[in-house]
Order: structure tokens, then sequence, then C-alpha cells
């Protein structure tokens, strides 16, 4: 069974997709200056909705 991933945005959450579709819907967000984040399929129904998501801190 293959890993499927979420990507996350300040609005919404996307459909579970492959990591490579993720990574690369992320990239395209990036460039056009989109916050965004992938967490994997469980995650995201942890998480419930992007409003409760918390930002990684790198500091």
């Amino acid at each position: 069974m293959d890993k499927k991933y979420v990507v996350i945005t300040d609005n919404e959450f996307s459909q579970p997709m492959s990591r490579h579709s993720a990574i690369n819907i992320v990239k395209d967000y990036d460039e056009k200056g989109i916050s965004s984040h992938i967490v994997s399929e469980e995650e995201a129904s942890r998480i419930g909705s992007p409003e409760n998501f918390n930002d990684p801190k790198w500091e």
C-alpha cells in the first residue's frame, strides 16, 4: 500500500496524492508565493482542518 500525502495551504487540504505529486504542487505554490506544507494522509485526518495546523518553527 502506497502512503498518500496531503498539501495544506492557509485555506484548504488537497486530495490525497503520491509523495512526488505533493512535492511538485508545493514547489509550484512556492513559485507563486503561496505558503504550503506536506503531511501524511493520516496526519491530515488527525489535524482536521487547515486552521488546526501549526506552522513548524525552524529556529
